[in-house]
């Protein structure tokens, strides 16, 4: 033993209330690197031997926000409005982490409640990640974790009935003989003296075949993997998903008059349940005979407010001015406070939403037949908004 460093000088306690006195008596007399080992948490134990808040739980902020900082700017880097000079290409990044922003409904570019679930995922898997990585790492030091407590007789009692204290060899005030005396003046009882384990002599050899071992690994888990995907799965059985008695997408079906599998249904064919608008590019006819069934009510504006922001607003701008938000990205619409719009009556508006025109798509697949006449009535509404009349302030 005398040629091992000392690690420290413990001793065992029978009562919960002794080695709480023994903590306390501990913390007052100067002693910094000292610990308690119990079989179960002690109340109080903390404040007696005078320990400091733990930092984990800032590290597990900092993590956290890390994580959101991240997430926030990515997704306003990916979708947010255009920042001039700034681009993947500026920045030195690949081609796939070029800007991409996408124009959907009425959401503005960079829409925050949209982006909150991708941020509340990235916040708890950084925060999660980082906690455990310094608990380990740091707090605990890890991967050295042969302590010379292990296996000895102190902590086999402190892990069964007993309770433990222990004065570490580093601290500044220990003297050997002054602290036996002391845990002995504390009532202490089997007081040990704890040395270093010895150090391992790790040979060339050993090393080697250590990273010969690992690099085995790596490699046997790389060509499984590569074997798994790349062959297995295209040998049978494993190809009863693919291989089956089906037709693909343009693909060809020789038994077929047209010789291919996709088919357009018969002429006049209808859905079950289905009504098909019966002025189908005659925009003048549905003016003609269309007229709105839903009265400019509150609830009827606000429905087509809400619907007109949602599949309008991108190309025709909120006030319908035909200021919409793609900044050249695709031809402005006129503007729907033209005398030629005013002049239109609700029948074409309907029509021009349900089938489109000129470079304007159909929305009949998307808005159902009620609430496009609500966005009719919302479009009347901002039409006399924008050219408001004496009598309409009275």
């Amino acid at each position: 033993m005398s040629n091992r460093k000392l690690h420290s000088i413990t001793a065992l306690f029978d009562t919960p209330d002794s080695i709480m006195h023994a903590a306390e008596a501990v913390r007052d007399a100067g002693y910094q690197k000292f610990d308690v080992n119990t079989p179960y948490p002690l109340h109080g134990m903390d404040d007696a031997m005078g320990l400091k808040p733990t930092l984990l739980p800032f590290t597990t902020l900092f993590f956290g926000l890390t994580g959101l900082a991240i997430a926030v700017g990515f997704q306003w880097y990916t979708s947010g409005d255009s920042i001039g000079a700034i681009s993947g290409t500026t920045l030195g990044l690949p081609y796939w982490l070029e800007r991409y922003p996408l124009v959907i409904g009425g959401k503005p570019l960079f829409s925050l409640p949209a982006f909150v679930p991708v941020m509340f995922e990235l916040t708890v898997l950084l925060a999660a990640l980082g906690t455990v990585a310094c608990l380990i790492a740091i707090f605990c030091k890890l991967p050295a974790n042969g302590h010379p407590l292990h296996d000895s007789r102190y902590m086999e009692a402190t892990s069964c009935d007993r309770f433990g204290l222990c004065i570490e060899a580093s601290d500044p005030l220990f003297d050997e003989a002054k602290v036996k005396a002391f845990l002995e003046k504390l009532g202490g009882k089997d007081i040990e003296l704890i040395y270093e384990a010895p150090k391992l002599q790790i040979s060339p050899v050993s090393t080697m075949g250590f990273v010969t071992v690992l690099a085995v690994i790596a490699i046997g888990a790389s060509g499984k993997t590569w074997f798994i995907y790349n062959i297995m799965l295209y040998q049978a059985p494993w190809t009863w998903m693919d291989i089956q008695p089906k037709a693909k997408p343009q693909a060809e079906m020789a038994y077929l008059p047209s010789g291919l599998a996709m088919l357009p249904p018969v002429p006049g064919t209808v859905a079950r349940n289905f009504m098909p608008y019966a002025y189908s590019s005659q925009p003048e006819k549905a003016g003609e005979m269309l007229s709105n069934p839903y009265p400019k009510t509150s609830e009827s504006l606000a429905k087509g407010k809400t619907l007109y922001n949602i599949h309008c607003s991108v190309c025709h701008g909120y006030q319908a001015s035909g200021d919409g938000r793609l900044k050249g990205q695709f031809p402005n619409p006129p503007s729907l406070h033209s005398e030629k719009s005013k002049n239109w009556n609700d029948g074409q508006f309907f029509h021009v939403i349900t089938e489109g025109q000129n470079v304007m798509s159909g929305y009949a697949k998307h808005i159902s037949v009620e609430d496009r006449w609500h966005i009719v009535n919302y479009i009347r509404a901002l039409q006399r908004a924008l050219d408001a009349k004496e009598t309409d302030l009275q």
